[in-house]
């Protein structure tokens, strides 16, 4: 690896932290928002990233993909811890639960959009490699929002089927403690990882037609 592929790597790294750091937060603040205080009380309706990062999925797998020969895929992937939530303490158990999950996919979304918009506006002042930073983070944030709707703990997306499914706690927590295991295995999986860049690829040139940003 030469010193630009770990200079781009480790600006990857940094965008990937910030933007789970807001996708954290989108968690963490619905749940407020829907009655649940306990993310509150532990910290967690937060910007600061310290408080979001979980050991594998923030720090051991995005660096693997940075410094191991071709990575554990080609595109960078990640997770933070999960924001704790008591479901019986949301107004509407269900609905809410199923709102506060979706916050932080959303969140990615929200952002991927501001970071298009960014893209347009750095055109404007013909600041080309910033609107290139804008749109790689953009492209990333959805990365991120489509990769966590997988529905294998800890990703979103498991949460979802949880509720849906009516699956208990006891039950989730059990099949959960393994699961990073199954999102690897997962990801090794062509036809899922190209699910995952299809939407992301095509929810990023939707976005770049709607502000008009042609350049990439």
């Amino acid at each position: 690896m030469d010193a630009n592929q770990l200079a781009d790597g480790l600006i990857q790294y940094l965008m990937l932290i910030a933007l789970l750091t807001f996708h954290e937060f989108g968690h963490a603040w619905t749940a407020m928002m829907c009655g649940d205080d306990t993310a509150k009380s532990q910290g967690r309706v937060s910007l600061n990233p310290v408080v979001h990062i979980d050991p594998i999925g923030t720090v051991l797998m995005p660096l693997l993909m940075i410094f191991l020969p071709g990575g554990i895929n080609r595109y960078m992937i990640g997770w933070a811890k999960p924001v704790p939530v008591n479901p019986d303490n949301l107004r509407h158990k269900k609905f809410d639960d199923i709102l506060v999950t979706l916050a932080g996919p959303g969140m990615n979304l929200i952002l991927a959009v501001g970071l298009v918009g960014l893209a347009k506006a750095c055109l404007a002042f013909n600041s080309l490699p910033m609107a290139q930073v804008c749109y790689d983070a953009a492209r990333l944030s959805l990365l991120l929002c489509f990769f966590n709707l997988i529905p294998i703990p800890p990703l979103d997306g498991s949460q979802v089927m949880r509720v849906v499914t009516g699956m208990t706690w006891e039950a989730y927590m059990a099949f959960a403690q393994f699961g990073f295991i199954g999102v690897v295995l997962v990801m090794q999986i062509p036809q899922v990882r190209q699910t995952v860049w299809s939407m992301t690829e095509g929810t990023l040139d939707l976005l770049c037609r709607i502000f008009g940003v042609y350049v990439f």
